[in-house]
């Protein structure tokens, strides 16, 4: 019988808004599997409430030891203990801090103490944080089998919020502001099971994902999917053998065959500029996965509506209503005010509104 999950979980961009808007009242500490995007909460936080109030620290829990937090220093003058606060927290700065705990449960329990301090009294060591400062932490799930443990008394007076895996269309609009490989993203797109969680059921089969019982085994998250980016991009410089080792040592075996395929069609698709100067004129390519890296090109590529009428008459032209929609789909996410007002993208939406 397959494992069901009944845990409340939260996309990356909940648990940032969520962080943002209650940080400065409650602790959270944000749980989730290894590769998912956690530690990237605050650079998009950094984004969000900019620099101008703020400073953004990070702080890399496991490596660090008490010297590193703050230290009680001798003044022989008066013979007493004066408490110095590192410079990691930027304390002379006069600004608000914005402190992000990472691996925070995989901190010794020593530290553990100091940091559980830090987030619910905001304090660093005896000394307090600018009022309004926010500190939350990061780890892994208990059942991911990394080190993550956290004292009990301390879990009842923090809001432990469990963040989902990214789905594929989440990543790919991630990725899409990276400049990540198309064929890397076209790849991820016809593989949304890459992105499935070992706690969500029916995956112990799932030869992509991260499993607590492979313990060593590479595999699919947000992170090493990412990776893979400039091993794509530099292909021209290694041999076919070296990016196929090197693409299943960040990914995985599996993973790696797979993405082998598309990588190797890059070459062979149209560019959507040649698709717009003759939409009718050019050949549709009769493989899904070229037709995905094109839907994936144009998706950034296009900016007026006149290139957008353009190639929807390409568009029209494929045969495989899944493949409009995924342009459909990208489209409407990544540049929905172009596609909103487009007369072929409305007329492609109610003739095909079943497939949406």
């Amino acid at each position: 019988m397959s494992k069901i999950n009944f845990r409340m979980t939260l996309s990356i961009d909940e648990t940032k808004n969520l962080i943002q808007t209650t940080g400065d009242m409650l602790t959270h500490i944000v749980i989730g599997q290894p590769g998912v995007g956690k530690s990237s909460i605050l650079k998009m936080l950094r984004e969000d409430m900019g620099t101008d109030e703020y400073d953004f620290i990070y702080v890399d829990c496991p490596v660090k030891d008490m010297m590193d937090i703050a230290a009680s220093i001798p003044n022989h003058e008066n013979k007493s203990l004066e408490y110095y606060v590192a410079d990691l927290f930027k304390m002379d700065s006069g600004k608000k801090k914005v402190i992000m705990l990472d691996e925070f449960m995989k901190a010794p329990k020593l530290l553990q103490v100091i940091f559980t301090r830090m987030m619910l009294e905001r304090t660093v060591g005896d000394v307090p944080l600018p009022e309004g400062s926010i500190v939350f932490g990061t780890s892994n799930n208990v059942t991911d089998g990394v080190g993550d443990a956290m004292l009990d008394h301390a879990g009842n007076r923090v809001c432990k919020i469990h963040m989902r895996n990214p789905n594929a269309s989440e990543w790919d609009a991630w990725a899409a502001k990276q400049g990540i490989a198309r064929p890397i993203r076209a790849w991820a797109a016809m593989n949304p099971s890459a992105f499935a969680s070992y706690m969500d059921g029916d995956q112990e089969d799932n030869p992509f994902i991260f499993h607590p019982k492979s313990k060593g085994r590479q595999c699919v998250t947000h992170r090493s999917l990412a990776k893979c980016d400039v091993l794509v991009k530099r292909k021209s410089s290694l041999t076919e053998n070296a990016l196929a080792g090197a693409l299943a040592g960040t990914i995985g075996e599996a993973a790696a065959k797979s993405m082998a395929a598309f990588i190797a069609l890059e070459s062979k698709i149209m560019l959507t500029s040649d698709v717009v100067k003759n939409p009718e004129g050019v050949d549709v390519p009769s493989d899904t996965s070229a037709l995905m890296m094109m839907m994936l090109e144009a998706a950034d590529y296009l900016k007026s509506q006149d290139d957008l009428n353009s190639y929807m008459k390409f568009v029209n032209r494929i045969t495989r209503g899944e493949v409009q929609s995924v342009f459909f789909t990208m489209m409407m996410r990544s540049k929905p005010k172009l596609a909103r007002y487009n007369a072929e993208i409305t007329k492609w939406a109610a003739d095909n509104n079943y497939m949406l």
